[in-house]
């Protein structure tokens, strides 16, 4: 035989190659690409850099934080159990169609398939595992800042606001249990009670501006086809690849159904046997990536508008910190002032406020965002990319903005932010990539380039806006900034 050595080292290849696959097919875990979907433990466990925290310096100390949080994981709303109740009822129609071929590549569990949530006559309230993501939370939170949540509670020390709907306004009470636990009177638990505001869902610019916002829901509405032209092909060739396989003559909606299933049954049921293992993990992260992009141009950077009507928050954090700041310089004691403001929502708002602050980018990519240029789509696998749903937004995804009081550490920064994504510290692009921040730099360089936008101006449609009259006198203009200032402090105190 020739060239033995050369024949050991291809075999010894072969086997290596072999060996590589079979690790990277086991490693492979389709309840890391939900996108939004994702359990927040799961994301927690992503890992998508190697970036080295700053160390704070010892005599920098937190004076405040800030919390934007999305609900924890929730079941599907009603309309999507529905579809699911339908879906079934497809499958046997898909089933009765193949029903005198030999065949046994389908999948026993599709026959006599039915949904987990068939009975159920209400839909999108948080379950207990979104209980447990932000108990936990609150409890890691209390224990990572104890400088800030060793005060005796009260609501204008550590105000909790969440949205009239009730999954977050749920969230905010199981986080709020976590951070106060041991705390009080009530139960083994000692826990104690504490209070959760919320505005009308109808005027809530603060939390729900996507809902009040009529020029947004005209946007969306009129991007969602061309949105759904991109994603086509890859569904197209997906649906394609499942007929093949399974033997089924299934459509691109049923794969867009099937996808969802898969995504309720990983997260919620912690089940990848079923649904899931229809598709390959190359096709899971093609579908990943078609959630991705829906997010990303409806909800994220793709249009300057997503995020642009979310100044109302970005302007309330900045308010809070200059506050804090302001009670600081005051030399008042800590728990006479505002230690922490925790706002639970949506996906909807956390993405937006997640624009606003630069998380996710490049230095380039913020300067576009600065010039309100749209950024690209996030790159198809593949591709690598950082715009991923599961740990841009997953369930329970948050926002920490922790502000730092640092005497004389440095000669032209006293106070310094630190935003922690999901608990961890992230680099910010518009303080030069750095994740320790000083606080007039971000607002500088960070805030004030958004803030300049109204979010009147943005949200009104030309139609509604009221027509400009003659020009109003000094005198006129007085009285009403007297009145609406005396009507803005009465709301206030009833609040």
């Amino acid at each position: 035989m020739e060239n033995p050595p050369q024949i050991v080292l291809l075999l010894f290849f072969l086997f290596s190659s072999a060996a590589v696959l079979s690790h990277a097919a086991e490693k492979f875990d389709v309840r890391s690409h939900l996108s939004t979907v994702t359990r927040y433990h799961i994301s927690k466990g992503i890992s998508e850099n190697s970036f080295v925290p700053s160390n704070i310096p010892d005599q920098c100390k937190p004076i405040h934080l800030n919390l934007v949080a999305r609900h924890g994981t929730r079941a599907p709303t009603k309309k999507r159990m529905k579809e699911l109740e339908f879906f079934a009822t497809r499958l046997g129609v898909l089933l009765e169609n193949v029903k005198g071929q030999k065949s046994t590549v389908i999948p026993s569990w599709l026959r006599g398939w039915k949904s987990p949530w068939t009975g159920k006559h209400k839909g999108g309230e948080l379950i207990s595992e979104g209980e447990t993501e932000l108990y936990e939370l609150g409890i890691r939170t209390r224990e990572k800042f104890p400088e800030l949540f060793n005060e005796n509670y009260h609501p204008d020390v550590y105000p909790i606001k969440a949205t009239q709907v009730s999954r977050a306004s749920s969230s905010a009470v199981a986080f709020g249990m976590g951070l106060f636990s041991d705390r009080g009177k009530l139960g083994p638990g000692r826990h104690r009670s504490f209070a959760v505001t919320s505005e009308s869902r109808a005027s809530d610019i603060m939390l729900r501006f996507h809902d009040c916002c009529q020029n947004y829901k005209s946007f969306r509405k009129s991007q969602e086809p061309s949105v759904d032209k991109l994603k086509e092909p890859v569904l197209n060739e997906i649906t394609q690849e499942l007929v093949t396989r399974w033997g089924l003559n299934f459509t691109r909606r049923d794969v867009s159904t099937l996808w969802f299933l898969c995504k309720q049954e990983a997260s919620l049921l912690n089940k990848t046997d079923q649904a899931c293992a229809l598709f390959t993990p190359s096709e899971v992260g093609l579908l990943e990536w078609t959630d991705d992009l829906d997010v990303f141009m409806l909800k994220g950077y793709g249009n300057s508008l997503n995020y642009h009507m979310g100044v109302p928050l970005l302007d309330d954090v900045i308010q809070s910190m200059d506050q804090a700041i302001m009670a600081k310089e005051d030399g008042l004691v800590p728990g006479s002032y505002e230690m922490a403001r925790l706002r639970f929502a949506h996906a909807e708002t956390l993405l937006p406020f997640s624009c606003l602050i630069g998380l996710f980018l490049d230095g380039p990519e913020f300067q576009q965002i600065l010039n309100e240029q749209p950024l690209q789509p996030p790159l198809k696998p593949p591709q690598k990319r950082r715009w991923r749903g599961s740990t841009v937004a997953p369930f329970a995804g948050n926002n920490m903005l922790v502000l730092y009081s640092c005497g004389s550490v440095n000669e032209t920064s006293k106070y310094f932010v630190q935003v922690l994504h999901n608990e961890r510290p992230v680099q910010l692009a518009g303080c030069g990539n750095s994740d320790f921040c000083p606080f007039e730099e971000f607002k500088e360089k960070i805030a004030y380039p958004h803030l300049k936008h109204d979010y009147d101006a943005l949200c009104t449609v030309e139609s509604e806006k009221p027509k400009q009259t003659a020009p109003t006198s000094t005198f006129s203009r007085i009285l009403s900034w007297i009145f609406s200032s005396s009507a803005k402090q009465t709301k206030e105190s009833e609040l």
